[in-house]
């Protein structure tokens, strides 16, 4: 079937695990739906006719004979699945290991638990390449891939290098923690870079948007502009996507069981009765994690029954935990303690009549989970920290006759669109009894109020509404690519470009230096020219009928430092000198007094921004921010530049915003004028002209309109193409020589 789709564009979706649980008890293969939120969210989009899904079966290929694993692909494929092959070891180094050992905890903010082993990390980076080696079997032009959760955080990136117009999506299910706490991380660069492969990236909620932002400006450096990183030659668009659930299934479900012709379970009618009896239930269920703050919970409850003593025999808490993880020490700590907590306070308040606490570990089916959540007149989801929380809306949807009422932590994801549910502190447990009491006092009217709010948002806002607008937003990240000012110089542009220099008889190249034909440092002085530079300018400069010209911001002195015993022709200080045939010309005559009211200016700037610093030349004063805190930065520029506009107006200054620098100088010069110059001096019929700045915009304004001008990087342009770094600007000179 799968050959039958490969032809059509089709959305491949990636997951560690697929949406299927896999059994094979001897030779016996059985093959079942999972019923997890991700699969039910992505149930259409996998079921379109040409839709994929790529992911681990469950079942360690070393446990499997060739014969039968070539079975179980066979079977996942009916399925429209595909297996990617991981081993016992893989599990446990990439999974178990650095998954949920590292990844996990940081991102949940228990940094306590995590664990950072380097074997961990390459057998994460090894699977992540396998699922890449997967993927491209089945990847073809015009396909798109969305990819899903922390286990697969490189994997965006590697797509990326490998099929660069492929559109990609990546969405993460936990929190993004803040910039303190990732920074923590060994391989910080590593995670973030992987991420940006994706052309758009999705979170639950803006919380967590902006702090991945926050990461991406503080570690990579990149520009961030609103919610757009404009990374290499792509613009990456961030968003929040608050997932919801399968609202209808819900909602139907608790009908039916409300339903008088519905035989009821032994579990109903043992709730039913202790409702009869006028006990009230409350509702806790979670996995055993200890990111849901259990045991916090549980000594939360005993504090609201000692607080408030006529609550006893009155209420009980039913505690469902489903068993997670359960190899693991910190999670076997974890239920021992649950385990104790829960015999300890049976043992302080139970009667003979009463227990206060129901604890049940272990996974309920879908009809006995339904019958807990109508049951109980109040839920209480108090995660210490949690990406979203589908509980909580689960239990709302449930609630057919508009009662009810959710206490649910504010450090859960669903807080931020469940406004009115009880939000707590789950670590205050005063915070948490006064909001148990008004649950249970809360007049029904409140409720019903409440209530209709809610399930009118999460009925609109449900799983597939989800899936459809994260789709949806992804498809307009395609538009980035078609509305960018410049072309991308293509390789038949690139082509076009190097005929037209062989076959011209005077030719004129025009390169701006920092940016272009170098990277940017730290220290301006440490971007020095390198051998092959040189070997590549002297080439250029060599062929006939050439004329090389240099033309940088960069001060005369250290282009004579550099260039000084070439023959290249160089421009320095924005336009103020020429240098030809080996002879410095001033083509402006400028005052630098204005410098001794300006450099003031820029001190106290410096002394209010660590790790800035100003670099003097001889007509313009550079104010560097380049290895500044980006946040800071940002405020400190928008002051300077306000604090700069009313004083430069009235002295024949302008004011540069470039690469991490705001660079003031005189309104007389720019390299515009210059470009003027050196075209009246030859009858030119070929120019190209390469620079990344701002201040390069004047020459692509100046250039005739036939000449090829090149915008290094991913910017709004006056030039017609557009090239992605320094590296690819060498590339394309070395094919010109």
């Amino acid at each position: 079937m799968l050959q039958q789709i490969t032809s059509m564009n089709k959305t491949i979706i990636v997951s560690n695990r697929l949406p299927l649980q896999v059994s094979i008890n001897k030779n016996k293969m059985g093959v079942t739906p999972s019923v997890g939120g991700l699969a039910t969210g992505m149930k259409s989009v996998h079921a379109e006719g040409n839709g994929i899904w790529v992911g681990w079966s469950g079942i360690p290929e070393d446990e499997l004979s060739l014969e039968l694993s070539k079975k179980v692909d066979a079977k996942i494929r009916e399925e429209k699945c595909i297996s990617v092959a991981l081993s016992q070891q893989d599990i446990e180094e990439y999974y178990e290991g650095f998954s949920n050992r590292a990844l996990w905890p940081l991102f949940h903010y228990f940094m306590e638990y995590t664990e950072f082993e380097q074997q961990e990390w390459e057998a994460y980076k090894r699977v992540n390449e396998k699922f890449v080696e997967t993927i491209l079997k089945h990847l073809n032009d015009g396909d798109t891939v969305w990819v899903h959760d922390y286990q697969l955080l490189l994997l965006p990136q590697l797509i990326k290098e490998k099929k660069p117009e492929t559109t990609i999506g990546f969405f993460l299910h936990i929190p993004f923690p803040s910039y303190e706490i990732f920074r923590t991380f060994p391989w910080r660069k590593e995670i973030l870079s992987g991420m940006l492969g994706a052309d758009l990236l999705g979170f639950h909620t803006y919380d967590y948007e902006r702090h991945f932002l926050s990461s991406v400006k503080r570690i990579l450096r990149l520009d961030v502009n609103f919610n757009t990183i404009s990374h290499q030659d792509r613009i990456i668009t961030v968003d929040s996507f608050p997932m919801g659930i399968d609202y209808d299934k819900f909602h139907k479900a608790a009908l039916d069981h409300n339903s008088q012709s519905k035989e009821k379970s032994e579990l109903h009618k043992r709730l039913e009765e202790h409702t009869l009896e006028g006990k009230k239930l409350i509702l806790s269920i979670d996995r055993m994690d200890y990111t849901k703050g259990i045991p916090n919970r549980i000594k939360a409850f005993e504090y609201f029954l000692d607080k408030f003593p006529e609550y006893k025999e009155k209420v009980r808490l039913v505690m469902l935990a489903v068993p997670s993880r359960s190899n693991v020490p910190q999670y076997q700590k974890l239920k021992r303690e649950t385990d104790e907590l829960v015999g300890r306070i049976n043992g302080k308040f139970a009667t003979v009549s009463w227990t206060p606490i129901w604890y049940f570990y272990r996974s309920l089916p879908f009809d006995d989970l339904i019958d807990l959540y109508i049951t109980s007149e109040v839920a209480l989801i108090t995660p210490i920290r949690d990406g979203m929380n589908l509980v909580a809306k689960e239990y709302v949807a449930t609630r057919t006759k508009h009662d009810g009422v959710l206490i649910l932590s504010e450090m859960a994801g669903a807080s931020q669109e469940m406004n009115e549910a009880l939000l707590i502190n789950p670590s205050s447990f005063e915070d948490f009894a006064h909001s148990l009491k008004q649950a249970l006092t809360m007049p029904l009217k409140e409720q019903q109020t409440r209530m209709k709010f809610l399930q009118k948002r999460l009925k609109r806002y449900d799983v597939e509404k989800w899936a459809t607008e994260f789709l949806n937003s992804l498809k307009q990240t395609k538009q980035h690519k078609d509305t960018v000012i410049a072309k991308k110089l293509t390789r038949e542009y690139e082509q076009q470009l190097v005929n037209d220099f062989h076959q011209k008889k005077k030719k004129l190249l025009l390169l701006d230096y920092d940016g272009t034909l170098v990277g940017f440092k730290d220290n301006p002085q440490d971007a020095e020219p390198d051998k092959i530079l040189f070997t590549l300018l002297d080439t250029l400069q060599e062929k006939e009928d050439t004329t090389l010209v240099l033309i940088s911001g960069r001060d005369k002195e250290t282009f004579q430092k550099w260039f000084g015993d070439k023959s290249y022709t160089l421009v320095t200080d924005h336009g103020v000198w020429l240098y030809q045939d080996k002879e410095w010309i001033a083509l402006e005559r400028l005052k630098t007094d204005w410098m001794e009211s300006i450099r003031p200016i820029l001190e106290t700037f410096v002394d209010r921004t660590p790790a800035t610093f100003i670099e003097t030349k001889n007509y313009s004063l550079a104010w560097h921010y380049r290895t500044a805190d980006p946040e800071l930065a940002k405020i400190r520029t928008i002051e300077l530049n306000t604090v700069l506009t009313s004083m430069v107006s009235n002295n024949n200054l302008s004011i540069l915003k470039g690469n991490k620098v705001i660079e003031i100088k005189s309104s007389n010069v720019n390299k515009g004028r210059v470009v003027s110059r050196l075209l009246t001096q030859k009858s030119y019929d070929f120019v190209t002209v390469i620079g990344d700045d701002w201040t390069d915009e004047y020459m692509f304004e100046e250039a005739p309109e036939w000449a090829y001008t090149i915008k290094v990087g991913f910017a709004k342009t006056k030039a017609k193409y557009q090239i992605k770094d320094p590296t690819k600007v060498r590339e394309l000179l070395e094919k010109l020589t």
